[in-house]
C-alpha cells in the first residue's frame, strides 16, 4: 500500500498551519497585558498625538437631547446570534463623546476589530443621513449579562468617556463611577483626563461567568495599560491590572481613583426646599489602614474646594460608600437612590507608603459629580518610568465592606441648644454592628472625643439605642474661628477595647 500522498498532504496542513499562525500572531492565546504594555510604553516615548473630534455636520447640529435618543438596536448585539453569556453593545459618537473610541475583539481565530456600521443604530426619528457616518466609530461600549433573572441580559458595565467606567451586581442601579487614572485633581493648574483610546475585548465561551478587558490609555503626560478581568453576581468584581508609562512629570498621580455625587444628606440640610430626605450617590469614604484601623469621613457639599487626605502605608482598601439603603432614607421613586452601589478598591499586593486623598467639590445640583477618592503614592515615578498597581473592584449593594466591629449608621447635625440658640453645634453618631449586639443596655461605653485646636468640646453623651441595638454619641461644642476649618474624631471604647471605626469629620469653613 502506498502512503505517500496521506504524507504530503499531512505535510501541506501542518505547513498551512504554520502559515496560518505566522499571520495571526495576535491570536487568542497569545494575547496578553504584556502586548498592551508593550505598546503603552511605545506610545509613552513618541509625542503626544491629539486624537481628531471633527464630526459630520449633521451630528454637530444634533444637539443633546437628539443625540441622546441615539441608541444600539438590542438585536444587532455583538455575540447574540452565538447566544453567548455576555454581549456587547456600542454607544455612538456625537455630543460631547467626539473622540473615537477603537474596540477589538480577541477570538480564538485572531484579534479583528470591530467596525463602526450606522445600520446598527437607531437615530430615534432624527432627519440624517446614517451614509455620511460611514467611517465613524464609537464612543464607548456596555457589557449586558444574565445579572437578575436567566431570562434576560441586563446592562452591567459601561464604558464611555476618558477613562470613566460604571458597573453594577444583582438589583443595583448605576451610580458612581470608577476611572484608571486621575491626573492633578483639585489643583489650580487644572485637571488632565487620559482617556481609553483602544479596547481588546475576549470572546466568551458558552457557560463563561467572567469576561476580560485590555484597555490602552492615552494622555498628554501618561499613557497606560490596563486588563479588567469581570466577574458578575450579587456583588461584581473587577480584578484590575494596571501599568502606567510617565510622558512627562505630574504634580499628582491619582490610582484607583473613585468618581461620586453628593448634594445633601444627614448631616448636611439642602439648601432649598426639597421634599426628598437625601440626595446622593455615595455619603461617605471608608478606609482599612494598613495598621487595621478602620476610618468613616461623612461626605459633604462644600461652599468652597475641599482636599483632605489620609496618609498611610501599604493600605487594606478604601472606598466611597452608600450605607443608606431604604427607600424613606430618600423619597425618590424615579432615581432610587437607595440601589446606587457602593465601590470598594481591594489593594493586590504591596502599595507602599502613599495617601487617600477625597476632593470634596461644590455642586448646586445633582447633575455634577462632585467627590473624588484616590490613592497617590509617596514616590511618583518621573518622566520615563512607570508604575504597576494591581487592585479588585467591587460593586457592592447592601452587603457592602463594613468594619468587623461596628460602624457609623448616620451623622446628624443640628444646633447646640434648641430652645434657646447659641453658637454652639451639636452632631448625632449612631454606631451599629456585631461588637455592639452582644452588649448589654448598661454596658459601660465610652464615646472617646478629639478636636482640632479651632474647636471647644461642651458636651459629650453616649447612650444605649434601643431601636438599632447599637449606640449614640452625642456632641456638643463651638467653633472658635468660623473661617476656619475644623477636624474632629471620634470612636466607641469599652474599657481597653476598641468597639468601632473612627469617625472623622472635618467642619468647612462658613
Amino acid at each position: 500500500m502506498n502512503f505517500e500522498p496521506r504524507i504530503r498532504l499531512g505535510r501541506c496542513i501542518a505547513a498551512l498551519a504554520l502559515a496560518l499562525a505566522g499571520l495571526l500572531p495576535a491570536g487568542a492565546q497569545a494575547f496578553s497585558f504584556n502586548d498592551v504594555a508593550q505598546r503603552a510604553k511605545q506610545l509613552a516615548a513618541q509625542p503626544y498625538q491629539r486624537p481628531d473630534t471633527r464630526l459630520p455636520q449633521q451630528l454637530q447640529d444634533l444637539g443633546y437631547d437628539k443625540y441622546n435618543a441615539i441608541h444600539f438596536k438590542p438585536e444587532k448585539a455583538f455575540w447574540a446570534k452565538d447566544k453567548l453569556p455576555f454581549e456587547l453593545q456600542f454607544f455612538h459618537e456625537g455630543e460631547y463623546y467626539n473622540q473615537p473610541v477603537k474596540i477589538n475583539e480577541i477570538a480564538p481565530y485572531g484579534v479583528r476589530e470591530i467596525h463602526y456600521n450606522p445600520n446598527d443604530f437607531d437615530f430615534g426619528g432624527a432627519q440624517i443621513d446614517p451614509e455620511q457616518f460611514k467611517g465613524l466609530g464609537f464612543s464607548g461600549f456596555r457589557v449586558h449579562y444574565a445579572l437578575n433573572t436567566p431570562k434576560q441580559k441586563d446592562e452591567m458595565l459601561v464604558f464611555r468617556g476618558a477613562s470613566y467606567f460604571r458597573g453594577v451586581g444583582k438589583g443595583e442601579r448605576y451610580g458612581l463611577s470608577a476611572r484608571g487614572l486621575a491626573l492633578d485633581t483639585g489643583l489650580m493648574s487644572g485637571e488632565e483626563f487620559p482617556r481609553f483610546s483602544e479596547f481588546w475585548i475576549e470572546r466568551p465561551k458558552p457557560g463563561d461567568k467572567e469576561l476580560t478587558i485590555y484597555a490602552l490609555l492615552d494622555s498628554r503626560r501618561v499613557t497606560g495599560a490596563y486588563r479588567f478581568v469581570v466577574k458578575p453576581g450579587d456583588e461584581t468584581a473587577m480584578e484590575v491590572k494596571s501599568r502606567v508609562f510617565m510622558r512627562e512629570n505630574v504634580s499628582k498621580l491619582g490610582l484607583a481613583p473613585l468618581t461620586s455625587m453628593y448634594l445633601f444628606g444627614e448631616n448636611q440640610h439642602p439648601a432649598t426646599d426639597d421634599y426628598r430626605n437625601e440626595v446622593h450617590d455615595s455619603d461617605g469614604l471608608s478606609m482599612h489602614s494598613g495598621t487595621g484601623e478602620w476610618i468613616w469621613r461623612p461626605m459633604i457639599n462644600p461652599k468652597r474646594l475641599q482636599v483632605t487626605s489620609f496618609g498611610m502605608t501599604n493600605p487594606q482598601g478604601f472606598g466611597l460608600m452608600q450605607r443608606d439603603r431604604y427607600f424613606h432614607d430618600y423619597e425618590d421613586i424615579d432615581l432610587r437612590y437607595e440601589l446606587r452601589p457602593s465601590l470598594w478598591v481591594e489593594p493586590q499586593g504591596q502599595w507602599g507608603a502613599g495617601r487617600v486623598e477625597l476632593v470634596n467639590i461644590p455642586s448646586p445640583d445633582e447633575t455634577n459629580d462632585n467627590v473624588v477618592a484616590y490613592w497617590v503614592p509617596d514616590n511618583t515615578p518621573q518622566g520615563g518610568q512607570s508604575i504597576d498597581l494591581d487592585y479588585i473592584l467591587h460593586w457592592q449593594g447592601e452587603k457592602d465592606t463594613k468594619p468587623p466591629l461596628s460602624w457609623v449608621m448616620q451623622t446628624r447635625r443640628g444646633r447646640g441648644f434648641t430652645r434657646n440658640p447659641d453658637n454652639s453645634i451639636s452632631y448625632v453618631i449612631d454606631f451599629v454592628g456585631p461588637a455592639l449586639d452582644k452588649l448589654k443596655a448598661d454596658a459601660k461605653v465610652e464615646g472617646i472625643v478629639s478636636l482640632g485646636p479651632n474647636g471647644e468640646l461642651l458636651e459629650r453623651n453616649t447612650v444605649h439605642n434601643e431601636v438599632t441595638n447599637g449606640w449614640r454619641l452625642t456632641l456638643r461644642f463651638r467653633r472658635i474661628d468660623d473661617d476656619k476649618p475644623l477636624e474632629l474624631r471620634a470612636y466607641l471604647r469599652s474599657e481597653d477595647s476598641t468597639l468601632s471605626e473612627t469617625w472623622s469629620y472635618i467642619l468647612a469653613p462658613g
